[in-house]
Parts: C-alpha cells; structure tokens; sequence
C-alpha cells in the first residue's frame, strides 16, 4: 500500500520541478547566447583590409567567396602601398595589408607595425610595356630600345616612381636596359599603377608601364611587351596582420588568403607563386 503524499510534500515537489525547469531554461539561454556570440563574430564584425590597387578585382573575387561561405565580412580599402603603409603607420584601423613589393612592408616591421611572424608571401607579378587597343605601336623591349623616340612628343604613363611600387619597378627595368634618362622627361607619373593604366586606356597615354594582371583588365589596353625579369627585382606581395589587430575573424580571412580556394583565384586573375613557392 502506497503512501499517501501530505500537502508539504506536494510543495517541496513542485518547488523542484519548478527549479529544474528554471536550470534548463538557463541552460539553454546560455547555448542560444553562445550560438549568437559566434553568429556575431562571424557576420558583424568586418574585417578592414588594406591592399594595393593592382589587387583590386582579384581580391575582390576572393573576398565574394568568402563572403558567400558565411565565413564572415571583410571591407577593402585600396591604393598605392606608398600610401597605405603610411597610414597603417600614423594608425589608420586596418586589420591585414598586402603590399605590392616587399619595400613597403619592410617599412611597416621596422616600425613594429605588423605582427611578428604573420608575414607571408602570397603572390607575384609580371612588368609589361602597354599600348591603347589601336595603338600601332611595336617594339621589342631590349637594352637600348627606341622606345622614347616612338612616343614622339607623347607621354610614358607610370606609378610614380619616387614612391608607387609599380614606378620603382618601370625606373629599375628602364635603368637596367640603358633608356632611362630619355625616357624620363616623358613620364605621367600616377598616383597609383591603375591611374597609370586608365591613362592609357582612354588614350590620354601614348603607352604605360603596368603589372601584367591590370592589363588584362582593360579591354581597350593591349600589351605591347613583358620586360625581361632580370630587369628589375621580382614582383611579390607580401600579407601581413596589423600590430594589435589579431582577432578570430581577423585570422580566419588571412588563413582563407592561403587557402587553395584563394589561390585558385589568384591564377585565374593572372598572379603567380611567388618565386621558391609552389
């Protein structure tokens, strides 16, 4: 025969049946907040990217894929690596910088600008001579070639020299095959390579040194030669996260920039490893 439950233990039973449901509904509370925590980090937060203007739609592909993943936001900001190292350097709030030559990211970790051990090289380039579309312009770029008395009276467009890396390349191919110094008062120095490029393009340019990935972009812009790649220091991009800016989400696009699926897109806009990497 069951014993019969008085009214103190109807109470002390529903008061634990009322702090069981209490803990579970605590618990899941905290699952859920945990769950949005991680959504958080993955969706609100953006990741601040500063990278060279020759980078542009290369990385902006790249970018659109890993958005797509879900993996989370990333906001690009681009220019001259001159400009940007600058920046990064007074404190501008980026979290990763890809430099179109090493120079400028030799600037940042002198500085203690960018995190020991982050710095990788992620892709290279090519230097090629550039015409408008119906340019009849031919040359073949050797030591000594006419290519200042071909332009006549017309301008060479190019980063600028003095501090756009695209420029440091074009004087330092230019020395090295002996044209230089004809060809300098000629120059439209350019902000950046893709000014130098949209010179060119619309014809405002009688030619322009440029990466070999910008001419393919521009339709209206053909490629009149490749320098040799003795002629000049080779063409890398080095990536690097920001001092102080390390984050998860920080890290997890820079991981995605050496992934297979980012590189897939790298050699489909016309980059290359850089050289000693596969």
């Amino acid at each position: 025969m069951s014993a019969r439950r008085t009214p103190l233990s109807n109470l002390i039973g529903r008061i634990v049946n009322r702090l069981f449901s209490a803990a579970l509904l605590a618990l899941a509370l905290i699952v859920c907040v945990g769950v949005s925590a991680r959504a958080a980090d993955r969706k609100a937060v953006a990741v601040s990217l500063f990278a060279a203007a020759s980078t542009t739609d290369c990385l902006n592909a790249v970018i659109a894929a890993y958005e797509k993943l879900g993996l989370g936001r990333v906001i690009p900001s681009y220019a001259s690596s001159s400009t940007l190292a600058k920046q990064i350097a007074a404190g501008a709030p980026a979290d990763i910088f890809i430099s179109a030559n090493i120079n400028w990211m030799d600037f940042l970790v002198g500085r203690a600008a960018v995190t020991v051990g982050s710095r990788r090289d992620l892709f290279a380039n090519h230097l090629v001579l550039v015409a408008p579309a119906r340019s009849r312009l031919k040359i073949e770029i050797v030591p000594g070639f006419a290519l200042a008395a071909a332009l006549g009276d017309r301008r060479l467009a190019v980063g600028d020299p003095d501090h756009v890396p695209a420029g440091i390349y074009a004087k330092r191919a230019l020395e090295h095959l002996g044209v230089w110094s004809a060809l300098a008062p000629k120059l439209a120095r350019s902000q950046h390579v893709r000014a130098a490029l949209a010179l060119v393009d619309r014809g405002e340019a009688a030619a322009g040194i440029v990466y070999a990935t910008d001419a393919r972009i521009a339709p209206r812009v053909r490629v009149v030669g490749t320098f040799p790649a003795d002629s000049h220091p080779p063409i890398t991009y080095p990536v690097a996260i920001v001092s102080g800016r390390a984050s998860p989400p920080v890290q997890r696009f820079f991981d995605f920039l050496q992934a297979p699926a980012a590189a897939e897109i790298f050699d489909r806009f016309g980059f290359h490893a850089p050289i000693g990497k596969p």
